[in-house]
């Protein structure tokens, strides 16, 4: 049995621009004759008013890879059926560049079925987007791959009232997988490998609020407590570089030794400059700027090549919510302090931690696979 994928494609480019008006990012897609896609454009401006430019920007290139699967298949977007949706998982796992025959046979992804999931996620919203504005034909797909819980959409408020709440018909399966975590030793061997206070500072404010990186980089002077009132607040906020805090907001509680080495930052590594943002740069780029999410991206490569330890920002936020579970924290408390719209998430996530007698055999297994 096999699939073919015909090799007609044109060549689809996701560019990044500012609106003149806004002064926002903004993410635009364009066609081999360099003219914007039309359909998808309305739809990322949609979004651009409501989510991160980060956030548009992967459903811009879930919807580029869409588009060109349409376009491989001679697919009219207007007219697609489940089984189209079917081939574009298929076509997203396997090799969305190969164009030739593929047999049905094992084989190595080159997407997780997280990533596929998530383009299939960005198509259905394309597709109530576009329903709710009479684009298409909301009979045409009734039947699609609408979410359950669609007559509750902001999108379809009126339009389905009377139809049953659906599943998704195509979701791939994804494995559960432990995200891991670091040891206490391994947190203070990357400490130790810092020269600068900042940079102290951010690994253990990640280690010690399992906040998101981009929670961490929005931090202002104002929203850390001082004179014994040890925490921080996370805010609701679009954050420098126009990431947007993903989370709820919420108050979390901090060492009083964090507090101590963010006065320590303050007093001998701050700079006279007018800010309002906690971590900025010091010794390159604009100073006073807060720090570009790429610039700690870079830092924790570096820190991972010098310490042998591979770390990463979010991996902070999976030790401090299994460190919580493991010291006896109520499952409701942990979604409360990392910011989960749901327990069923934070539940997800770390059900098998609950389940482990012995943290550190989840750590060493998850080291060795």
């Amino acid at each position: 049995m096999t699939k073919i994928f015909h090799n007609n494609s044109i060549k689809l480019s996701l560019q990044r621009g500012i609106d003149p008006n806004t002064e926002k990012v903004i993410w635009i897609v364009l066609d081999g004759d360099y003219q914007i896609v039309e359909p998808i454009q309305r739809y990322l401006t949609f979004l651009s008013t409501n989510k991160s430019h980060n956030t548009v920007e992967s459903y811009g290139y879930d919807l580029k890879a869409w588009w060109e699967f349409l376009n491989i298949n001679h697919l009219d977007w207007r007219s697609v059926q489940i089984s189209d949706l079917e081939d574009f998982a298929y076509w997203l796992r396997v090799n969305s560049n190969t164009t030739k025959i593929i047999p049905i046979k094992p084989f190595q992804a080159v997407r997780t079925e997280k990533t596929v999931n998530r383009a299939i996620s960005t198509i259905g919203g394309f597709y109530e987007y576009h329903i709710a504005n009479k684009t298409v034909n909301f009979k045409q797909f009734e039947r699609f791959f609408m979410p359950v819980g669609i007559r509750r959409s902001r999108f379809l408020q009126g339009i389905s009232k009377a139809k049953p709440a659906r599943k998704k018909l195509v979701k791939l399966k994804e494995p559960k997988t432990f995200p891991g975590c670091l040891t206490n030793e391994q947190v203070e061997v990357l400490v130790n490998a810092c020269h600068r206070l900042r940079d102290k500072l951010i690994i253990l404010m990640l280690n010690g609020t399992g906040i998101r990186k981009g929670e961490l980089l929005g931090l202002k002077h104002e929203d850390i407590g001082d004179y014994g009132d040890n925490f921080i607040k996370i805010v609701n906020r679009i954050n420098p570089y126009g990431i947007k805090v993903k989370g709820r907001e919420r108050v979390i509680p901090i060492a009083p030794e964090m507090l101590q080495i963010y006065n320590e930052y303050l007093i001998y590594e701050y700079p006279e400059v007018e800010s309002d943002y906690v971590f900025i740069n010091i010794w390159g780029g604009e100073i006073g700027k807060p720090i570009n999410p790429r610039v700690l991206n870079t830092m924790f490569r570096r820190l991972s090549s010098k310490t042998n330890i591979k770390v990463h920002p979010h991996l902070f936020r999976h030790t401090y919510a299994t460190r919580l579970l493991k010291a006896g924290y109520s499952p409701d408390r942990v979604k409360h302090l990392l910011g989960h719209s749901s327990i069923q998430t934070t539940l997800d996530i770390y059900s098998h931690v609950q389940h482990e007698i012995n943290l550190m055999e989840v750590v060493e297994r998850e080291n060795n696979e």
